[in-house]
């Protein structure tokens, strides 16, 4: 699949118009429901394809790729599935019961981890997803997005010294 077919796809099944209020508490006309795309094994491979082979390019030192609950676990498996790294779920918060934490998945302190995200608007899930990391000894630099809504996302991330390298970026998708 070229990268304009998979623009077209995703738009073909994620892209909604309507009033919509973001994670980011902003309002938008339309919405990215990238649920829509994730659950498409078709455009799941794809996407984790290109995904493994951007963490190879941007991030060739990382051993390990990193995906927020809930819409980047599925991301996060494509891309470890395609590249071969194991791979890390990052919880909103720690869990309250059994082991208590807040990763999972096997790490060593000082590894180097890739985010990866689905879709970055204001990048504050991102930002505390690598937040999480960094406090749990692992070394965060870069993060690679499906969508990347131009709302501020990448100078979030920036402040916190990491890189946002997006598959596409929103107007991609909205003239795909």
């Amino acid at each position: 699949m070229t990268d304009a077919e998979l623009a077209r796809r995703i738009r073909e099944h994620a892209y909604l118009e309507g009033d919509f209020v973001l994670r980011s508490g902003k309002r938008s006309r339309y919405y990215l429901d990238k649920y829509r795309f994730e659950t498409r094994p078709d455009i799941l491979a794809a996407v984790g394809e290109r995904l493994a082979a951007t963490v190879g390019e941007v991030a060739p030192q990382a051993s390990r790729i990193a995906g927020p609950e809930l819409g980047a676990v599925a991301l996060a498996a494509a891309a470890s599935l395609s590249s071969g790294l194991p791979f890390l779920l990052v919880r909103k918060e720690a869990k309250e019961y059994g082991t208590e934490n807040r990763l999972e998945g096997e790490f060593e302190e000082g590894e180097e981890v890739c985010l990866v995200e689905d879709v970055v608007t204001s990048g504050g899930a991102a930002v505390d997803a690598v937040e999480a990391l960094r406090a749990a000894g692992l070394e965060c630099r870069t993060a690679i997005c499906v969508v990347d809504r131009e709302e501020g996302g990448a100078d979030a991330l920036a402040r916190t010294a990491v890189r946002l390298h997006p598959l596409f970026r929103a107007q991609d998708i909205l003239q795909a």
